[in-house]
Protein backbone atom coordinates (compact mmCIF):
# COMPACT_ATOMS: atom_id res chain seq x y z
CA UNK A 1 0.00 0.00 0.00
CA UNK A 2 1.17 3.53 -0.84
CA UNK A 3 3.93 2.50 -3.22
CA UNK A 4 4.87 4.94 -6.00
CA UNK A 5 2.32 7.51 -4.83
CA UNK A 6 3.42 10.08 -7.41
CA UNK A 7 3.22 7.72 -10.39
CA UNK A 8 0.02 7.21 -12.37
CA UNK A 9 1.02 3.68 -13.39
CA UNK A 10 -0.87 0.76 -11.92
CA UNK A 11 -3.99 0.23 -9.88
CA UNK A 12 -4.97 0.77 -6.24
CA UNK A 13 -7.72 -0.65 -4.07
CA UNK A 14 -10.63 1.19 -2.49
CA UNK A 15 -8.92 1.20 0.91
CA UNK A 16 -5.83 3.02 -0.33
CA UNK A 17 -7.96 5.55 -2.19
CA UNK A 18 -10.14 6.29 0.85
CA UNK A 19 -7.07 6.54 3.09
CA UNK A 20 -5.45 9.00 0.70
CA UNK A 21 -8.53 11.24 0.96
CA UNK A 22 -8.49 11.02 4.76
CA UNK A 23 -4.77 11.78 4.96
CA UNK A 24 -5.17 14.84 2.76
CA UNK A 25 -8.11 16.21 4.75
CA UNK A 26 -6.43 15.49 8.10
CA UNK A 27 -3.20 17.22 7.06
CA UNK A 28 -4.99 20.39 5.93
CA UNK A 29 -7.23 20.48 9.00
CA UNK A 30 -4.21 20.02 11.26
CA UNK A 31 -2.44 22.99 9.68
CA UNK A 32 -5.54 25.19 10.04
CA UNK A 33 -5.86 23.99 13.64
CA UNK A 34 -2.27 25.07 14.31
CA UNK A 35 -3.07 28.46 12.78
CA UNK A 36 -6.19 28.84 14.94
CA UNK A 37 -4.22 28.11 18.10
CA UNK A 38 -1.09 30.14 17.40
CA UNK A 39 -2.39 32.90 15.07
CA UNK A 40 0.89 32.69 13.16
CA UNK A 41 0.41 33.44 9.44
CA UNK A 42 3.15 30.98 8.55
CA UNK A 43 0.75 28.10 9.21
CA UNK A 44 -1.70 29.46 6.62
CA UNK A 45 1.09 29.45 4.02
CA UNK A 46 2.03 25.90 5.01
CA UNK A 47 -1.66 24.86 4.90
CA UNK A 48 -1.96 26.17 1.33
CA UNK A 49 1.20 24.30 0.30
CA UNK A 50 -0.07 21.11 1.99
CA UNK A 51 -3.46 21.55 0.31
CA UNK A 52 -1.88 22.01 -3.14
CA UNK A 53 0.47 19.02 -2.72
CA UNK A 54 -2.48 17.00 -1.46
CA UNK A 55 -4.54 17.89 -4.53
CA UNK A 56 -1.77 16.57 -6.77
CA UNK A 57 -1.53 13.46 -4.59
CA UNK A 58 -5.30 12.87 -4.74
CA UNK A 59 -5.50 13.35 -8.51
CA UNK A 60 -2.77 10.77 -9.04
CA UNK A 61 -4.40 8.35 -6.58
CA UNK A 62 -7.75 8.98 -8.30
CA UNK A 63 -6.25 8.09 -11.67
CA UNK A 64 -4.97 4.81 -10.24
CA UNK A 65 -8.38 4.07 -8.72
CA UNK A 66 -10.06 4.74 -12.08
CA UNK A 67 -7.56 2.34 -13.64
CA UNK A 68 -8.60 -0.29 -11.09
CA UNK A 69 -12.21 0.05 -12.22
CA UNK A 70 -11.06 -0.19 -15.85
CA UNK A 71 -11.61 3.44 -16.82
CA UNK A 72 -9.41 6.31 -17.88
CA UNK A 73 -8.14 8.59 -15.14
CA UNK A 74 -10.06 11.50 -16.63
CA UNK A 75 -13.32 10.02 -15.29
CA UNK A 76 -12.43 11.26 -11.81
CA UNK A 77 -13.24 14.83 -12.87
CA UNK A 78 -16.91 13.97 -13.41
CA UNK A 79 -18.93 15.47 -10.54
CA UNK A 80 -19.79 12.94 -7.82
CA UNK A 81 -17.78 10.20 -9.58
CA UNK A 82 -15.67 10.01 -6.42
CA UNK A 83 -18.49 7.99 -4.84
CA UNK A 84 -18.23 5.45 -7.65
CA UNK A 85 -14.48 5.24 -7.07
CA UNK A 86 -15.00 4.67 -3.34
CA UNK A 87 -17.75 2.05 -3.59
CA UNK A 88 -17.24 0.26 -6.94
CA UNK A 89 -15.41 -3.05 -6.91
CA UNK A 90 -12.33 -3.50 -9.04
CA UNK A 91 -12.12 -5.44 -12.29
CA UNK A 92 -11.31 -9.09 -11.83
CA UNK A 93 -7.92 -10.08 -13.13
CA UNK A 94 -5.64 -7.98 -15.24
CA UNK A 95 -6.76 -5.10 -17.38
CA UNK A 96 -4.82 -2.75 -19.64
CA UNK A 97 -3.56 -0.84 -16.59
CA UNK A 98 -2.04 -3.81 -14.76
CA UNK A 99 -2.82 -6.70 -12.47
CA UNK A 100 -5.59 -6.71 -9.90
CA UNK A 101 -4.06 -5.45 -6.64
CA UNK A 102 -6.17 -7.96 -4.69
CA UNK A 103 -4.74 -10.79 -6.77
CA UNK A 104 -8.23 -12.02 -7.65
CA UNK A 105 -8.42 -13.38 -11.16
CA UNK A 106 -4.80 -12.71 -12.09
CA UNK A 107 -3.60 -15.47 -14.40
CA UNK A 108 0.00 -16.28 -15.11
CA UNK A 109 0.72 -19.18 -17.50
CA UNK A 110 4.10 -19.71 -15.83
CA UNK A 111 2.25 -20.98 -12.73
CA UNK A 112 1.05 -24.03 -14.68
CA UNK A 113 4.54 -25.36 -15.38
CA UNK A 114 5.07 -28.66 -13.62
CA UNK A 115 1.40 -29.29 -12.84
CA UNK A 116 -0.22 -32.43 -14.15
CA UNK A 117 -3.28 -32.11 -16.35
CA UNK A 118 -5.65 -35.04 -16.17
Amino acid sequence: MFQNVFSTEGRIRRTEFALSILIHVAAVLFMFFLFAITKIDFFIVIAVVVWFAGIIFRVIQGAKRCHDIGLSGWFQFIPFFMFVMIFADSNRGSNRYGDNPKGIGNYYPIDEIGQKKY
